[in-house]
């Protein structure tokens, strides 16, 4: 009794922060999505489902979906960058490790507005980038690298990819690279030592990637709002426009409900494998 009392008193400043700063808005979201929106903007006095119809709304459907594909497209690529980096990283010598990883997290020394930014001018119509694959006929007069979904994914990728790398590094240093040469004594080949032997070793690194990437990825909004335009927006650029623009916060709640239900599903996942 007296060990689980010191834990328990040991986890309830963090328990508290998170019911405080996390449960509590979560709560405060769901009980607002329930609210008249008032004449002149706002939360209502009355209660209502009527905020939930925007769920048959063609436009939100579309939003739903391409939020979903992009979400899921940026975390397998980044997933399929980030497994050869974190094996070689795994795997140099133990003097270059930090500097690698150094690299890896230099991007988070600037501004993340001034690297969307960047990315914006990189791929503007009049950039050398988009002059250069018109030269050589891979983009058409009219063509733009802004302002579609594609530009989202690739800017995003760019985003994310650090937030991949670093979990499969931390599982790739745990693993015991000796049953690759097991696994080769033995028969198998590089490719099925890799997918039979290296993968299901760090599995729990790769499903760290997977949630730490897709889940922000869900609520994403300031990438398809600089680089995406109309055919980039995601389910994040409406509920921001129905908060700030339309200043319709239950019905921007509303949303926001269901994009907590998309956000629980992969963390639930995440518990299962832990277990």
């Amino acid at each position: 009794m007296k060990k689980h009392r010191t834990e328990l008193l040991s986890t309830l400043p963090s328990f508290g922060w998170l019911a405080l700063f996390v449960l509590v808005p979560t709560l405060l979201v769901l009980a607002i999505a329930f609210r008249e929106t008032a004449p002149a903007g706002g939360i209502g006095a009355g209660w209502t489902l009527d905020q939930f119809r925007v769920f048959g709304e063609k436009s939100t459907l579309v939003l739903l979906w391409r939020t979903l594909w992009i979400s899921g497209a940026v975390t397998a690529i980044c997933l399929m960058l980030a497994l050869p980096v974190a094996w070689f990283i795994s795997r140099a010598d133990a003097a270059w490790r930090s500097r690698l990883l150094l690299l890896v997290i230099v991007p988070f020394w600037t501004n993340f507005l001034i690297r969307v930014f960047a990315w914006n001018q990189i791929l503007h119509s009049e950039g050398p980038l988009a002059k250069f694959f018109r030269s050589i006929h891979l983009l058409g007069e009219n063509e733009s690298l802004l302002f579609n979904s594609g530009a989202v994914v690739l800017v995003s990728v760019y985003t994310y990819l650090p937030f991949a790398i670093l979990p499969l590094y931390a599982a790739a240093e745990k693993f015991d690279f000796g049953l690759l040469d097991a696994a080769r004594d033995l028969g198998a080949g590089a490719f099925r030592s890799f997918r039979s032997v290296f993968l299901p070793g760090i599995r729990k690194g790769i499903t760290t990637a997977l949630v730490i990437v897709f889940v922000p990825m869900l609520g994403s909004y300031v990438v398809p709002d600089l680089v995406g335009g109309t055919d980039g927006q995601m389910i994040g650029n409406k509920i921001a426009q129905r908060n700030f623009a339309d200043r319709n916060l239950p019905a921007a709640s509303a949303i926001s409900a269901l994009l907590t239900l998309f956000v629980l599903a992969p963390m639930l996942f995440r518990k299962k494998e832990n277990a």
